[in-house]
């Protein structure tokens, strides 16, 4: 079955979807997106991703594409002419089509909207887990308005190439306090031995992601301490446990860091219980 792509007012087959050249995302990566959890066909947690994308878009001074409502009804569309059971939905708008020039439009534009939906394979995802990934620290590089979630992607693709080159799934970015801040497509987390779990706040230098908050209830619900502080990789080396969040992958249990085993270089079992009630503490639409 071929995918289907809403851009900017019309279903297209994605062979035949296309933007404007001068489309600003394009030439300046001058927009904003989200990526939504498919679970039984339901969009996870669609209201807080929608929030942050509003967020995103002030801190930008860019337009709603369309009213919320009508946004929704176009992402639950996509997802439903996909067909898609368990995987992706994305959606990115830009500030729009205008003749190319640095500062903003001077006569303004509508904003540009792409939704896609795809596949996943929930098996290979859960297999994944069970064995753990490994990750590597890199150099933080990235622009201080990480809090807003572009398109300028550059340095985290660049990471996650890095780290597919050293056989590691993800790359943990380290600021020049020598602070892990998170991951190229992630948030990062680690469990000390003492069962307290670990993350920076979002409040210096991460993304609010949306797993992670989800996560927050999950952990308090549970009974589990946790601590928003920043930590080094050598306090993460001597970790019981670590992992990642992402909505494509829930909790992702991390079993190497830089080369290093974490705790017996299994999954660990915080990690593991929290990915297993993760879902009942997510909203489904």
């Amino acid at each position: 079955m071929s995918r289907i792509a809403y851009v900017n007012g019309q279903y297209r087959d994605m062979r035949d979807a296309s933007v404007n050249i001068e489309d600003r995302g394009y030439q300046f990566s001058d927009g904003v997106y989200e990526v939504c959890e498919i679970r039984g066909g339901k969009v996870v947690d669609m209201p807080r991703h929608l929030t942050r994308l509003q967020r995103s878009l002030r801190e930008l001074r860019i337009d709603m594409p369309m009213p919320l409502a009508a946004l929704e009804i176009v992402i639950h569309e996509t997802v439903r002419r996909n067909r898609v059971s368990y995987g992706i939905v994305y959606l990115q708008v830009t500030r729009g089509v205008a003749r190319r020039d640095h500062a903003f439009p001077v006569n303004p534009v509508k904003p540009a909207l792409v939704v896609t939906a795809r596949g996943l394979n929930l098996q290979k995802n859960q297999d994944t887990a069970a064995k753990g990934i490994g990750v590597i620290t890199v150099p933080e590089n990235r622009w201080p308005r990480v809090d807003i979630k572009s398109v300028s992607l550059l340095p985290n693709v660049l990471a996650k190439q890095q780290a597919r080159e050293n056989s590691a799934y993800e790359a943990w970015f380290v600021d020049h306090n020598g602070h892990v801040t998170e991951g190229s497509s992630s948030n990062a987390w680690i469990v000390t031995t003492d069962g307290k779990v670990i993350t920076r706040s979002v409040d210096s230098g991460i993304l609010a992601g949306i797993t992670r908050a989800v996560l927050m209830e999950v952990l308090a619900a549970l009974q589990i301490k946790l601590e928003e502080r920043p930590f080094t990789p050598a306090e993460a080396y001597e970790a019981a446990e670590a992992f990642v969040t992402a909505s494509s992958q829930i909790v992702m249990p991390v079993v190497r860091i830089d080369g290093r085993n974490i705790g017996d270089g299994k999954p660990g079992s915080i990690s593991m219980r929290l990915r297993e009630e993760f879902h009942r503490f997510s909203a489904f639409s």
